[in-house]
């Protein structure tokens, strides 16, 4: 097989969090609403503004992929939704559904043979779908991590 099938195969599953990488439907299947927004002790965000996190930086990666007059929000706080937002019902799913659409599109250029994965973005130098394609799914694992971590942190985790 040549290399760069098993590098798209080997991308999209670290991208949609298959093998050693918990997915993002399993972190947040039945996350407690009355949960969402808790604080805890010594963490500057809720749950939600975790999971808010994850998508505005996946979002950021993705229109600095197709964007060519791409700017970069300010660091950290175009990262972050506002220490004192809360997320309701819509808003949550708001947040899930956006995560979800962006990572399609992610996948959705890996799956593309024409797609080009080495190749400097014509508006950065030095930087390409693959790197872009690993920095999110480090990133996603890494606070996917963190989520469920919180989850049982405030006994949301379920048993067993």
């Amino acid at each position: 097989m040549p290399a760069d099938p098993v590098v798209r195969q080997q991308l999209l599953a670290l991208l949609l969090g298959e093998n050693a990488h918990m997915n993002f439907d399993n972190a947040v299947r039945d996350f407690p609403p009355e949960r969402r927004n808790r604080r805890l002790p010594n963490l500057p965000y809720t749950p939600w503004h975790l999971l808010e996190h994850v998508r505005l930086s996946q979002w950021d990666i993705l229109d600095f992929i197709r964007n060519p007059h791409y700017v970069a929000p300010p660091f950290p706080g175009g990262y972050w939704p506002p220490q004192d937002e809360t997320a309701d019902q819509m808003r949550w799913d708001k947040t899930l559904q956006g995560f979800h659409a962006d990572l399609r599109a992610l996948a959705a250029l890996v799956e593309d043979p024409a797609t080009d994965l080495y190749a400097d973005l014509p508006h950065a130098p030095g930087y390409n779908i693959l790197r872009e394609i690993l920095v999110v799914a480090d990133h996603n694992a890494y606070h996917l991590g963190e989520f469920a971590f919180l989850g049982q942190v405030i006994d949301t985790w379920p048993a067993g």
